[in-house]
């Protein structure tokens, strides 16, 4: 990603250059300089950014699978004391019968 930012910076500042032929002056030369300079700073930072939105969205997935699995098991748990529920109930009305 941050490989092609940067020839898209190049491309963009021999294309300028280009364009302007064999009458640039030293000057010109000078500002297309500062622009690639912060476009490339910019991509920098786009990637920074990035990176830490990724991290992130890593951070999130790790805790959304901790909380499907405390949801599992709590679904396990929960099914289980059913169980019981239901066999104790039955024990019950077999006693009064």
């Amino acid at each position: 990603m941050r490989e092609l930012l940067l020839k898209s910076v190049f491309v963009g500042a021999l294309g300028a250059s280009a364009m302007l032929g064999g009458c640039a002056t030293v000057e010109d030369v000078k500002h297309a300089q500062a622009t690639a300079d912060q476009a490339l700073s910019a991509a920098n930072q786009a990637q920074q950014t990035a990176s830490a939105a990724q991290s992130s969205a890593q951070s999130a997935m790790s805790a959304a699978q901790a909380a499907q699995q405390s949801a599992d098991k709590a679904n396990t748990d929960i099914a289980a004391l059913s169980t019981q529920v239901q066999d104790l109930s039955k024990r019950r009305v077999a006693e009064r019968d």
